[in-house]
């Protein structure tokens, strides 16, 4: 089961202001909570109530909270790898490590008595995952997950992210990525630029960045980096999880030329990209079976850019009916009509639908 997740920086704000925000995304149905202890001020037992008030409200509403600490920090506060009684005491679902050890202390901590997860960052493409797992770790209680930048240009490249996510999809692990909320003002640190794991993600709505991250098939939860995240965004995400995360589904927009029975084939009508591949087009062929008796007479016909959703007319005899997706730019001999285009930040999106995958429209 894929999950949603959210962050919250508890010294940057209030319980009251987190708690609320805590409580508005397990109304849509968000699982993971990641909040940080990258720096201490202050004691060991005021640190405990600081976040131990938070973290009890997000267990009331079984949500897993995911505490990010750097090693330093362990000494700071006199915990020892093989001791993770403060974390359970404080009533996290698990710890991720900012920064790791050498291996063998890491397959130590997910031996522990807690059940706690250890989540290890994945933005590196060192031998770090391999290392630990040479030291035969409780394979369930290992995750992953990437970093997230606040500075532009600074996030990860798409390639050096799939070498890293491969590595850990092959040995089973679960793994999780950031995207960030364009309503969002701010996280850790003082920069805040936005927060994201793909630099291609900084400026595209949080639907878009998930999609990204779950059609890609390397990540298993998307969790918003930044806070807070509006109301709106978590209803598209939350719509995304229900219906599209298995189906893969494209914002659309549809022209004014659209007649109703082709607006009913795009929208209404199960889609599946058939088998026999073509460079120049998705084709979704059972719409021309089930309407071959309608008309289909040609209305807008201009030409066809990558992205455009079409649906050949009744010039192309028994191809009439047929809806399919441009991948590249073609002309037009006036047999095809344009009835709508994909959004355009999704347009990407159309690299990771595959053959005989099954997917939707949503309109705009």
């Amino acid at each position: 089961m894929k999950k949603l997740g959210i962050s919250i920086y508890p010294e940057h704000s209030t319980v009251e202001k987190d708690k609320a925000y805590i409580k508005l995304a397990h109304q849509y149905g968000f699982k993971r909570i990641f909040t940080c202890l990258l720096s201490v001020n202050g004691e060991k037992e005021q640190i405990i109530k600081e976040f131990k008030e938070i973290v009890d409200y997000a267990n009331s509403l079984e949500m897993e909270v995911i505490v990010d600490i750097a090693p330093r920090v362990f000494g700071t506060l006199n915990i020892s790898y093989n001791d993770l009684s403060f974390f359970a005491d404080l009533g996290a679902y698990g710890i991720r490590l900012d920064m790791g050890f050498t291996g063998n202390e890491e397959s130590i901590m997910t031996y522990n008595p807690y059940g706690l997860k250890i989540e290890i960052n994945m933005s590196n493409a060192t031998k770090y995952l391999e290392n630990i797992l040479a030291y035969k770790p409780n394979h369930s209680n290992l995750i992953g997950s990437h970093n997230f930048y606040p500075h532009r240009y600074a996030g990860l490249s798409y390639s050096h992210f799939v070498k890293c996510s491969e590595e850990f999809k092959r040995h089973g692990i679960r793994t999780a990525a950031f995207i960030n909320s364009q309503a969002a003002s701010y996280g850790p640190w003082p920069v805040s630029e936005g927060l994201c794991t793909l630099e291609m993600h900084r400026n595209l709505s949080v639907v878009t960045q998930a999609k990204h991250l779950f059609y890609s098939d390397l990540i298993d939860d998307v969790i918003i980096a930044n806070a807070y995240a509006s109301e709106e965004e978590f209803k598209q995400l939350a719509e995304l999880n229900q219906n599209g995360k298995d189906l893969f589904t494209l914002n659309i927009d549809l022209h004014d030329s659209i007649t109703d029975l082709e607006k009913k084939i795009v929208l209404d009508e199960f889609h599946f990209y058939r088998g026999d591949v073509s460079d120049y087009l998705i084709r979704s062929t059972q719409s021309r079976v089930k309407y071959r008796d309608e008309e289909f007479k040609p209305t807008y016909t201009p030409h066809i850019r990558r992205g455009d959703i079409l649906i050949e007319n009744e010039l192309y005899g028994q191809y009439k009916g047929e809806l399919q997706i441009a991948l590249q730019d073609m002309e037009n001999s006036g047999k095809t009509n344009v009835v709508g285009r994909i959004a355009e930040e999704e347009i990407f999106l159309l690299d990771f639908l595959h053959p005989w995958s099954k997917f939707q429209f949503k309109e705009n």
